[in-house]
């Protein structure tokens, strides 16, 4: 009870003599070192909202400024062409200022009004030069002589030191397509995919919605990109995610895994708690701005990294017909679950990070820790797992106050989530597939009640050392996520590191408190709502088919000897993939991000093309030769580039009529078009992981640290969901889903289609055979 008696600042009791006080100066201590903590963070918050603020100009400089300005004065020389006189006749405390008092006043004034209009002339000539996208449409390894100006003028008024949101102010908004080239570049898009019946009737509804109601539509969705940041995010966060009523779930959450072939140490507790420390440091640098600002790989040109802001401290929490987005400003607490148990862990003590090692004790406390489970708290998580609708119910009844308020209020505020799963995970090599197919499938959606679905993430470590991630999707994409996990993963590994016997490195605080187990009152009722809401879970997860496989054949550098884009060449084999295994050509969905414009997300690239289809029944008949397959499929590779370039730099199709569509709904304005392209079902959902940092992973010296890259479900009941990653040169990892319950989708399958059509498609190139074996 040491602990317990700690935690209280100060005891009384009255006695015959008076008020005996009782002080606890550790208690009083850690009262001190939180509230001085609290007032850094604070004073560290607007700083860095002064830097970022007058970015790309520094503090520093406007001291540089009034200096020059003083200095000229003090030569008879005015540099403001008699404004500073204006600015002294109209100062209202002149009458209380000495003459050269005026004159100093007037120049800090106008010194400062010079400095702020630098500031905003830099930040408009730099936004000026973001909104110039010519560059990504030049071949690669040839650069123009307008590209290298460019270049140079970017360096130029990007400013020195940037921190992570100081390029926010810079960066262009989104433009709104032409209503014209979105139907045009849409018709040609489903052109492969419809006869010539079906194309002429979409056709003529796209021609009667151009010249009918699109206009207005339009116009609409110009006024509001003139006055919102960007015309499609808010809209994008709340219809397409925060508006669904369906189980996050499968549905809308993603996965991250751990390395493939390593890991650092079998100690559950260990890990967990280099991991978590790991997290904790990437969520301080986060808060001081000190990570570095996002960029296009390989380039100087920034992206939007206003999706940073809610990692962490974050939860979705469930409405009636919408969710919100729920943030705090900071969380001292993490909650963690372990075989049907909540407990709060607090990550500060004494002012300080917990240590790795003080982080294995408190895990190791919990594994310790025998106690069962109240009535209804095992799978009291299943709430997350179903319907959204019941959930919002349920909370309203059952978590409002009392107990359970008070615990669920715990989870909401916490930095973030952490399940000690007590399953053994990751890649078995004595059943390579089986295991990889488990491991994927316990990530996406576990039991359905050890993770904790509204969380920014939650993060789980299995009882052999594994580990791996669950990230809800609404407040950002996979790439913010991504972010995190590799500089967590690298610092894991290669900063903190383990002791000979693999425990966490360093000393424990004798001081320090021990877990505090959450406390439920769940009724009977809610115990029901529970059941069924498990129950719902538990059908969907039971219906996911997943198979995760690393194809080692050839990667990145061999396919770049063949003078592709890596991704082009994937998502072709991807289409011939899908025709070998349903016979037919189907919609395709290809994540792209639009973060070179302020509070970019995301953009589709429809992969299926004319271009496309024209190669996969090229391969498909056996009359044709590999000298015209090849030359189809060059052309189709060089079409998916410039589709994928038209939907970063706004020239996309989709995020544009889901505008339309909703401006649409708005006005209370029915289109036959936009209703028919809104309910086309996605049978083939793709995105591509990308390696962001690259720096911290030395896969030459170290080729066994490679990632597995992540997954999710599948999008269309009668479809697939294909996440991949390249890493390295020699590797890409496959993650596939779909659903039992379809007859026409296989995942193991259409995985073996996808590494045969990789390796067709090589061998149309005919390479060397020193360059097979490099």
């Amino acid at each position: 009870m040491a602990e317990a008696h700690q935690a209280v600042a100060f005891q009384f009791t009255v006695t015959p003599d008076g008020i005996d006080l009782q002080l606890s100066h550790e208690a009083l201590k850690q009262v001190y070192l939180s509230g001085l903590r609290s007032w850094k963070k604070r004073f560290a918050r607007f700083k860095n909202s002064v830097i970022t603020g007058v970015y790309p100009a520094s503090p520093s400089s406007w001291l540089f400024v009034v200096i020059t300005i003083v200095a000229a004065m003090y030569t008879r020389v005015d540099p403001s062409l008699g404004l500073i006189g204006k600015i002294k006749e109209h100062l209202p405390v002149s009458a209380y200022l000495s003459h050269q008092g005026q004159n100093i006043v007037s120049a800090l004034l106008f010194s400062t009004i010079l400095w702020l209009a630098l500031i905003m002339t830099m930040r408009y000539i730099l936004k000026q030069l973001l909104s110039y996208h010519g560059w990504m449409y030049e071949q690669h390894g040839r650069m123009s002589a307008t590209t290298k100006l460019w270049l140079t003028l970017v360096k130029i008024f990007s400013g020195r030191k940037p921190m992570l949101y100081s390029y926010q102010a810079s960066l262009p908004h989104l433009p709104v397509p032409h209503v014209k080239d979105t139907l045009a570049r849409y018709l040609e898009s489903v052109r492969p995919l419809m006869n010539d019946e079906e194309f002429k009737r979409m056709t003529g509804l796209a021609k009667d919605f151009e010249v009918k109601l699109a206009p207005r539509l339009q116009w609409y969705l110009k006024l509001k990109s003139l006055w919102a940041s960007n015309y499609v995010s808010d809209w994008w966060e709340e219809y397409i995610y925060l508006r669904g009523r369906s189980p996050l779930m499968v549905n809308s959450n993603y996965y991250a895994m751990d390395f493939l072939y390593v890991t650092p140490t079998p100690i559950q507790a260990a890990r967990a708690g280099n991991i978590v420390h790991a997290i904790l440091l990437y969520r301080r640098k986060l808060s001081r701005e000190e990570l570095k600002p996002s960029r296009v790989p390989g380039s100087i040109v920034p992206l939007c990294s206003s999706q940073w802001e809610r990692s962490f401290n974050t939860t979705r929490i469930p409405g009636a017909e919408t969710d919100t987005i729920q943030h705090y400003q900071d969380s001292k607490h993490i909650v963690v679950y372990h075989k049907g148990r909540f407990f709060r862990v607090w990550v500060y003590h004494g002012g300080r990070l917990l240590k790795p090692k003080e982080l294995e004790l408190q895990f190791q406390r919990i594994l310790a820790d025998e106690s069962p489970p109240v009535p209804g708290e095992m799978k009291l998580a299943a709430l997350t797992a179903g319907n959204r609708t019941s959930w919002a119910k349920a909370r309203k009844a059952y978590f409002r106050n009392g107990k359970n308020g008070q615990s669920l209020e715990l989870v909401d505020k916490a930095a973030f989530f952490v399940t000690l799963d007590d399953s053994e995970q990751g890649l078995h090599h004595e059943d390579p597939v089986n295991s990889l197919d488990a491991y994927a499938k316990s990530l996406l959606h576990g039991k359905c009640y050890d993770r904790w679905f509204d969380k920014s993430f939650t993060f789980v470590v299995f009882k052999n050392g594994k580990i791996g991630l669950n990230a809800e999707h609404s407040w950002a994409d996979a790439p913010i996520v991504g972010h995190l996990w590799e500089s967590v993963l690298a610092a894991d590994c290669f900063q903190l590191g383990y002791s000979v016997d693999g425990h966490c490195k360093g000393e424990v605080d004798p001081m320090l408190p021990t877990p505090q187990r959450m406390q439920w009152e769940i009724s009977v009722e809610c115990q029901e709502v529970i059941a069924s809401s498990l129950q719902e879970a538990q059908a969907l997860a039971d219906d996911v088919d997943f198979h995760t496989f690393p194809f080692k054949d050839f990667g990145k550098g061999l396919i770049k000897k063949c003078r592709t884009s890596p991704d082009a060449f994937i998502q072709i084999a991807l289409q011939l993939a899908h025709f070998r295994d349903k016979g037919k050509f189907c919609l395709t969905y290809e994540a792209s991000m639009t973060r070179l414009f302020r509070e970019g997300r995301t953009e589709t690239v429809r992969s299926c093309t004319m271009e496309s289809s024209n190669f996969v029944k090229a391969m498909m008949n056996c009359s044709e030769t590999d000298e015209q397959r090849l030359k189809l499929f060059k052309t189709a590779a060089e079409k998916h580039q410039l589709l994928y370039r038209n939907a970063m730099t706004g020239a996309g199709i989709d995020r544009h009529l889901f505008c339309l569509y909703i401006v649409s709904k708005y006005l209370g304005k029915d289109s036959p078009f936009l209703k028919e392209v809104l309910s086309e079902p996605w049978r083939l959902s793709t995105s591509q992981t990308p390696i962001q940092l690259v720096e911290l992973f030395d896969l030459v010296n170290h080729p066994e640290y490679v990632s597995c890259g992540g997954g999710f479900g599948p999008v269309a009941d009668d479809g697939y969901g294909v996440s991949y990653i390249i890493v390295g040169e020699d590797l890409i990892n496959f993650h596939v889903s779909c659903k039992h319950s379809s007859h026409e989708t296989d995942a193991h399958r259409f995985g073996a289609h996808i590494q045969k059509a990789l390796l067709d498609i090589l061998a149309l190139f005919k390479l060397d055979t020193k360059d097979l074996r490099k």
